[in-house]
């Protein structure tokens, strides 16, 4: 049984950008955050308020200029960048407004892409959902017949069993954005970071992929954070915090 049911916690995190001052430009201001296992978050704030630097820290991409960041009761300040990959790969799953999937790869495919580090092949740079230009799963070893197994089961039940050989450009944009989903939680990861998942879709779609990852974030036991410009998603989470001027507090809306 886990000690304790705090999954991350931020402690005064900054984040300042050089420039041509001396002090530079500061996003991130003594930034307080606890989340718990299994909690739902929504954090929201204005454009150009750090909501996307913030949830790249909290995802290990990028690194705070003071404070500290505990996941899952370790300091990610100790670990050098192939721990942090480590952490990356294993225990982290993102879903970006883009879905960044592969067009020549079927969906199952692009959904078994992040599973590749854990046979044979280091992804140090990329998280879980690869960037333009990845060349995907070419000259590596397949995963295991269990992993398959995960991933045909979360396409069925995102209601996409009868897509796994198609390709991306035979899809919708709901659907590509559903593949997206399955495929950050393929490894299955502690938490799941969602960087604007609805912004592409219309309202349609984007309701039924919010109503989705609540849904999964049950089923699934893996703790959710959403960053989102669109209340309607934002309600759904158990809580919401507006980050504005630097700083992150509970919102009253």
């Amino acid at each position: 049984m886990r000690a304790t049911t705090t999954l991350l916690k931020l402690i005064a995190v900054t984040k300042r950008y050089a420039t041509g001052g001396v002090d530079g430009v500061s996003v991130l201001n003594a930034v307080a955050l606890e989340v718990a296992r299994g909690e739902t978050l929504a954090i929201i704030g204005p454009s150009g308020s750090g909501k996307s630097t913030l949830l790249q820290i909290i995802g290990t991409l990028d690194r705070p200029t003071g404070g500290t960041v505990r996941f899952d009761d370790q300091d990610l300040s100790t670990l050098d960048d192939l721990q942090l990959a480590e952490v990356r790969n294993r225990q982290l799953g993102f879903v970006f407004q883009s879905h960044y999937l592969l067009p020549q790869c079927t969906v199952i495919e692009n959904v078994l892409v992040p599973t590749l580090a854990r046979f044979g092949r280091a992804r140090h740079s990329v998280p879980a959902a690869p960037q333009p230009g990845d060349d995907g799963a070419h000259g590596v070893p397949c995963p295991t017949e269990a992993t398959e197994a995960r991933a045909e089961r979360l396409l069925k039940r995102v209601g996409l069993g009868e897509r796994l050989h198609h390709r991306p450009g035979q899809l919708s944009g709901g659907e590509r954005q559903r593949v997206a989903v399955v495929r950050a939680l393929i490894n299955q990861p502690q938490l799941l970071l969602a960087d604007e998942p609805t912004g592409a879709l219309d309202h349609a779609s984007a309701t039924a992929l919010g109503q989705l990852l609540v849904e999964l974030n049950r089923e699934e036991g893996v703790t959710l954070i959403v960053v989102t410009h669109a209340m309607d998603l934002a309600r759904r989470m158990g809580r919401i915090m507006r980050l504005e001027e630097g700083k992150l507090h509970e919102d009253g809306s």
